[in-house]
């Protein structure tokens, strides 16, 4: 394995941000697409609502929540949602 240089890479995305700047480069952009909804990912993975939560960090009052569109995930718990509908092994690797 090489070793990396950290030095060099920062250097190259500065000399990047200001070829963007300039207009001469377009940089690097994806799109993250949306989890779908957490009663859909937790049937999925075969999960009580107990249990899904624990694994999401929050509680299960707050999964219910969730499901039943009181409220709506936010920051981190989106994150972890669209992981768990996206590569839902994971999830099942912990549980």
């Amino acid at each position: 394995m090489s070793k990396r240089n950290i030095g060099a890479e920062i250097l190259d995305g500065i000399n990047e941000i200001k070829e963007f700047k300039k207009g001469n480069v377009n940089l690097k952009t994806s799109q993250l697409s949306d989890p779908a909804p957490p009663q859909v990912i937790r049937s999925k993975l075969n999960m009580s609502q107990s249990a899904f939560a624990g694994l999401l960090g929050v509680s299960t009052r707050t999964l219910q929540d969730w499901e039943q569109g009181r409220r709506v995930p936010q920051g981190p718990a989106i994150a972890l949602l669209r992981i768990a509908d996206q590569c839902p092994e994971v999830f099942n690797r912990l549980h």
